[in-house]
């Protein structure tokens, strides 16, 4: 874990949470690594007791934007077998649909989680999650408006009315567009990429990896470290921070 200044010269730092209780998480949901790390910090927080009182507000890290281009699935494809077997309980499987079906955008979807906070963090996170077990785990097209809608409504936390509003109006576009702005420039250098309230932060918190053959799309990814125990430390220290 590194340590930013909390504050700018034009005010507190925006990649970091408002308030000391809140884990901020730039993520995508089609990253694999993200996929882990948000699967880590649920079942960490469930364990350590942490639920209701440390949340995790889940921003966008657009890859598609910053790339300028569909997150290819040969390269996701090929993290699968090695990420899985990191965290098999996550929920993993090759994509088994035809090729014009898998998600070509994941705007729509960080829209819906961004949307989801009017409702309050428990949405939020939810959603979040449940977005991310259905593309990864179930092999749906997270990019349709429908699929989002029925992902909400299998939570059993989201309103899903209200939730169809807010994607019909656009009104959290704007937010993860601001989100994504935030991160550009190497402020926020990966997805996943976890900042706390005092200036604590953590890229892809506690896996090393690098790629052998080629680079995404194209070789495959090795795991030179992997230290699951970061994230105990990380929702420890925003507890202390929170109390």
């Amino acid at each position: 874990m590194k340590h930013i200044p909390h504050t700018t010269a034009a005010g507190r730092d925006p990649r970091l949470p408002h308030t000391p209780d809140t884990l901020v998480v730039f993520t995508d949901l089609n990253c694999s690594f993200a996929h882990i790390a948000v699967h880590r910090l649920h079942t960490t927080r469930h364990r350590l007791g942490l639920e209701g009182r440390i949340h995790f507000d889940l921003r966008a890290f657009p890859l598609e934007l910053f790339n300028e281009e569909v997150n290819a699935r040969p390269g996701v494809d090929s993290e699968i077998s090695v990420l899985g077997a990191l965290e098999p309980d996550a929920g993993w499987r090759l994509w088994q649909g035809p090729d014009w079906t898998y998600p070509v955008t994941t705007l729509p979807a960080l829209e819906a989680v961004e949307a989801a906070k009017a409702q309050g963090w428990q949405a939020s996170e939810q959603l979040d999650l449940a977005l991310r077990r259905a593309f990864w785990a179930q092999g749906r097209c997270i990019s349709m408006r429908h699929v989002i809608l029925d992902t909400a409504r299998a939570t059993g936390v989201v309103d899903v009315e209200a939730l169809a509003d807010a994607l019909d109006t656009g009104r959290a576009r704007r937010a993860v567009i601001e989100q994504y702005r935030a991160a550009c420039d190497g402020r926020v250098r990966c997805s996943p990429h976890v900042f706390l309230y005092d200036g604590t932060e953590s890229a892809n918190p506690g896996v090393s990896a690098r790629w052998v053959n080629g680079d995404f799309g194209v070789g495959s990814p090795v795991i030179d470290e992997d230290r699951p125990a970061v994230y105990e430390e990380l929702l420890t220290h925003a507890a202390k921070l929170s109390a």
